[in-house]
C-alpha cells in the first residue's frame, strides 16, 4: 500500500462540537471568535423552521441578519447577493444553518467579503493570503462534510459550469454536528446526502494522496454509513442514527480533505452542471462504475472497503474482494432506494460526451488512482452508469 518513502501532509482545523442541544451553544463559539455582528446563512425551506428560530435566539443581540435567498447547487449569482447583503448589515461573523448548498454559499460570501468584487472573480486553488470572515457551521444534512472541508462548490448557471474554491483558509472555524437539527431531512435526501459521504471515503481511499490517517478515517466512515445509513433512512427520527451519519460525514470529510476525491466527483460535478442531478445522487449513480474503472490499481485499497462494509472477502483475490466491494455498494444503494442508473435521473444520452469532456477539466480528476486525460475514457464509465 505505501512505501518507506510516504511524505504527507494532514490538516483538520476544525473545532468540533458534538451531542443533542449543542446548536445552542452557538453564542459561545461567535463570542470566542469576537464576533459582534452575525449574518444567518440558510434557504428558504428552513428560514422559519424550529431550528433556525433556536439559533437566532441563542444568538440573542449579536444577530445581524439572515440570508435565505439559497436554491440546491448554489450559484454565482446567489452568493453575489449574499456579500451585498452582508455588507449593509456590517457583519463580521457568519454562523450556516443547513446542507451543502448554504454551507457553499456562505463560504463563498465569505471569500467576496475579504477579497472584493464578484464571486466569478476568484476561483482556483490557494488564492487566499490570510483568514477570511470568521465561521460557525450547523449542518442539517449528513453527507458534505462541508463544516471540515477547505473548498466550496458554486455554479455559474449561465455557463452551465461548477466552479471550484479551494483554500485552506476556507475551513469553517467551528463545527456544531447536533443530531436534532438533521429530523427533518427527508428518506431521499437522507439517502442521497449519505451516499455523498460514502463517496468521500472511497475515493479517499484511492486517491494518489491517501495516507495512513486518512485510510483510518475513511474506513471507519463507511463502517458507520453501513450500519446508520439505512436506519436513518427507514427512520428518521432515531437520533443514534442520524449522529453517527453526522459523525460518519464529518470524518468523511476531513478524509477526502486532506486525500482529495477523483474521476467519482468529476463526473457527478459534471453531469450536475449539465443536468442538474443532485450531487449525492449523481455520486451514487456513479461511484461502483468508476471503483470498477479504478480497480486495477487500487485492488487493494478496495478491499479494505469490502471489508469495511461487511463483506467477507477471506480467500479472495485482492481483484475478486475489489469486485464485492462494488457489487455492495450496488446492493447497499438499492436497499436505500437510490436510483441505479443515469438515465433514470434525467440524463440524456446525446449529452454524455459533453459531461465527458467537462470532466477531464474538473480539478478532482487530478488526484484519481488512475491518471485520465482522455474523455473517450470518461465517456467510457458513464456509457457503463447510463
Amino acid at each position: 500500500m505505501y512505501d518507506g518513502d510516504l511524505n504527507f501532509i494532514f490538516r483538520n482545523p476544525t473545532k468540533i462540537l458534538f451531542g443533542k442541544g449543542s446548536a445552542g451553544e452557538v453564542l459561545e463559539e461567535v463570542n470566542a471568535l469576537k464576533g459582534k455582528k452575525v449574518l444567518l446563512v440558510t434557504d428558504k425551506f428552513l428560514e422559519k423552521s424550529e431550528m433556525v428560530e433556536k439559533v437566532k435566539k441563542a444568538l440573542s443581540g449579536k444577530f445581524a441578519g439572515m440570508f435565505s435567498d439559497i436554491e440546491p447547487d448554489t450559484g454565482t449569482h446567489i452568493v453575489d447577493r449574499g456579500a451585498d447583503y452582508a455588507r449593509s448589515i456590517g457583519a463580521d461573523c457568519i454562523v450556516t444553518v443547513g446542507g451543502g448548498s448554504s454551507i457553499d454559499t456562505a463560504k463563498g460570501i465569505a471569500v467576496v467579503l475579504a477579497l472584493g468584487g464578484r464571486i466569478g472573480d476568484h476561483s482556483g486553488v490557494n488564492f487566499l493570503t490570510g483568514p477570511i470572515t470568521p465561521h460557525v457551521v450547523i449542518p442539517t444534512t449528513a453527507g458534505t462534510g462541508s463544516e471540515v472541508t477547505y473548498a466550496a462548490v458554486i455554479k455559474d448557471h449561465e455557463k452551465h459550469r461548477k466552479l471550484i474554491y479551494a483554500d485552506n483558509y476556507i475551513i469553517p472555524n467551528v463545527g456544531i454536528l447536533d443530531p436534532t437539527m438533521t429530523v427533518s431531512m427527508p428518506p431521499r435526501v437522507t439517502a442521497g446526502t449519505g451516499m455523498d459521504a460514502m463517496s468521500h471515503c472511497i475515493e479517499a481511499l484511492h486517491s494518489q494522496q491517501a495516507n495512513p490517517i486518512t485510510d483510518g478515517l475513511a474506513l471507519q466512515g463507511i463502517r458507520l454509513i453501513v450500519g446508520h445509513l439505512p436506519k436513518a433512512v427507514d427512520n428518521g427520527k432515531d437520533l443514534l442514527a442520524r449522529g453517527q451519519m453526522q459523525i460518519a460525514a464529518n470524518v468523511a470529510g476531513v478524509a477526502f480533505g486532506n486525500a482529495q476525491v477523483g474521476v467519482v466527483h468529476a463526473l457527478a460535478h459534471s453531469v450536475g452542471g449539465r443536468f442538474g442531478v443532485p450531487h449525492g445522487i449523481a455520486n451514487s449513480i456513479l461511484l461502483p462504475y468508476c471503483m470498477e474503472y479504478n480497480l486495477d490499481v487500487v485492488a487493494d485499497k478496495y478491499r479494505l472497503a469490502a471489508q469495511a462494509m461487511g463483506v467477507d472477502v477471506k480467500g479472495l483475490s485482492d481483484e475478486d474482494a475489489a469486485h464485492k466491494a462494488a457489487e455492495a455498494l450496488w446492493s447497499f444503494t438499492g436497499r436505500i432506494g437510490m436510483p441505479q442508473k443515469l438515465r433514470e435521473v434525467g440524463v440524456r444520452e446525446e449529452g454524455l460526451r459533453q459531461v465527458a469532456e467537462d470532466a477531464i477539466s474538473d480539478g478532482s480528476i487530478v488526484y484519481n488512482s488512475k491518471p485520465i486525460f482522455d474523455p473517450e475514457e470518461t465517456l467510457k464509465i458513464l456509457k457503463r452508469a447510463f
